[in-house]
């Protein structure tokens, strides 16, 4: 025991813990348990989207304001982390902002899509032929005087003479039945809409006017597009505007694939979503089956008509099928929407960045460059200013730099191109603890004393002001965490870690290796 040293222990230790968590980096087809510790890339490095966003809280109380963007950015974590996507950020920026960004992402439109979805899931009655025909009727009637406020239907009615009855002038039109019925047509139970007129509907029913031109009760949505024939026409459907179900009352969804010889075509070797109602969704869903039977239920997220099945007996447990024209991925993207709930408040994207995977290897490539030259010119100037003690002060520095890759792994921060210009700068200022101490030794050295007493008063000496120059430094890192944002955040963790890292090879390391291997015996002299 009395050979037994703390710092010998601590220096076994620094070195077995950054071995361990470099391994990964350098060694393959190591045990999965070892091989899950692996160096995190940022989105400047790997490639991947960034997107910015901005939280609408202009119809939310003052109470629910302050709430709706760290829920919103629960909802879009929960997203993200069913989407499969590996060590994203997300951070709020501002008061309404929030900054998602996804490393090694290639579906971009299917991310954004995702992460901007409201999922505004309601299940509506579909009203019966005869009665969404008189519908349509009255919107013909109800806009047939107000022409004038929708310049496309104006337009339309201008090329398409049979509509148009003329008046006694040229310049006004008089439009009878028929404006709003021209552009639909009578399909197999619903109405049909053209692929040319697809996008004018669209704008019609998003339109606030235009909605006051429905009878009260009645809206009218769109089926969804077609994923494997995206130009084929639309159903346009005639649904009450009173929910009788909404998305508050599910509990959970999941992908299911019907089987191959299921006789349902819906689900036939196809995807679906299975769902599953609250306690009090159930009974809610059970009720609407019992007083709806032979009627057809929509199921309707975002305005938009996936399925419309019809209501054959009365459904108690609460469980239904989503079914429609989605390939998997999509039933996957909807699924994981429904499960993770409505977001708080509407989100808008203010700005979307694309970064290449080429991006990212450059900045690899010129990063990793810079480094090993900062570090070849700092070892240099080391062995050349101080001979052989600036050869150890060069072991610390390669084993400096080696603990915040480890560190960087263990904890699993994320390595961005910030980070890189934080592990350059900390391999400059690992090497300024030595230089304080060997500055000290060759005082202690010029007035004559013994290399051992001369090594004891340099590191006893100059231990504060390194205590002192880290410490600050340590502090602005911290700052700089806690303030800062995404990238910066990147440099802060990278200095702190490097500049614990140099104290303690400069204190504890290069003291060992002097004192063990160094100063053995009488020795008179000293290399530095």
């Amino acid at each position: 025991m009395k050979k037994f040293s703390w710092r010998g222990l601590s220096i076994v230790i620094f070195i077995c813990v950054t071995a361990f968590f470099l391994a990964p980096l350098a060694i393959p087809n190591l045990p999965s348990w070892w091989s899950k510790h692996h160096l995190k890339l940022g989105l400047d490095l790997r490639g991947g989207m960034q997107i910015l966003l901005e939280v609408d809280t202009s119809e939310l109380s003052a109470t629910d304001a302050r709430n709706a963007v760290e829920q919103n950015i629960k909802i879009i974590r929960e997203r993200i982390d069913q989407f499969g996507v590996a060590e994203p950020t997300i951070q709020k920026l501002g008061e309404k902002r929030i900054m998602v960004q996804l490393p090694g992402v290639s579906d971009y439109k299917a991310a954004e899509n995702l992460i901007k979805q409201t999922a505004m899931l309601e299940f509506k009655l579909v009203a019966p032929s005869e009665e969404a025909k008189r519908v349509i009727d009255a919107i013909d009637k109800n806009i047939s005087g107000n022409l004038d406020k929708f310049p496309a239907l104006a337009e339309l009615a201008k090329k398409d003479k049979s509509i148009i009855a003329d008046t006694t002038s040229t310049d006004s039109l008089q439009v009878g039945t028929g404006i709003f019925s021209s552009l639909i047509r009578p399909g197999e139970m619903d109405f049909e809409v053209q692929y040319s007129d697809v996008r004018l509907i669209q704008e019609l029913i998003s339109d606030t006017l235009f909605a006051q031109f429905v009878p009260i009760g009645y809206q009218l949505a769109l089926d969804k597009a077609d994923t494997e024939n995206p130009r084929a026409d639309r159903a346009l459907y005639v649904l009450n505007s009173a929910p009788q179900l909404t998305g508050a009352d599910l509990a959970k969804a999941k992908v299911e694939y019907g089987s191959a010889t299921s006789t349902d075509p819906r689900v036939a070797n196809k995807p679906y979503i299975s769902i599953e109602m609250k306690r009090e969704g159930a009974r809610k869903f059970e009720r609407v089956t019992a007083d709806n039977v032979g009627k057809r239920l929509a199921i309707v997220l975002d305005g938009v008509v996936y399925s419309a099945p019809n209501i054959q007996e009365r459904i108690a447990g609460g469980r239904a099928q989503i079914t429609g024209r989605f390939t998997a991925t999509e039933a996957n993207e909807l699924a994981i929407v429904l499960s993770t709930g409505n977001l708080i408040a509407p989100i808008k994207p203010v700005s979307t960045s694309i970064i290449g995977a080429t991006l990212g290897s450059d900045s690899i490539r010129k990063g990793t460059f810079a480094g090993l030259i900062g570090l070849i010119i700092v070892a240099l100037f080391m062995v050349i200013y101080y001979k052989g003690c600036g050869f150890i002060a060069d072991i610390a520095l390669v084993l400096n730099v080696g603990f915040i890759l480890a560190m960087l792994t263990a904890f699993g921060a994320t390595l961005t191109l910030p980070g890189i210009a934080g592990i350059i700068l900390t391999i400059g200022m690992a090497v300024d603890s030595n230089v304080l101490i060997y500055e000290r030794i060759r005082e202690e050295l010029d007035l004559g004393k013994a290399p051992r007493t001369a090594v004891d008063a340099g590191f006893k000496r100059a231990i504060i002001t390194v205590w002192d120059s880290n410490l600050t430094t340590l502090i602005a890192a911290i700052v700089l965490y806690y303030l800062g944002t995404g990238p910066i955040r990147g440099f802060a963790v990278t200095l702190a870690i490097g500049i614990m890292s140099s104290m303690f090879t400069a204190i504890v390391m290069v003291r060992a290796i002097l004192d063990n291997f160094v100063l053995t015996g009488t020795k008179t002299k000293l290399s530095v």
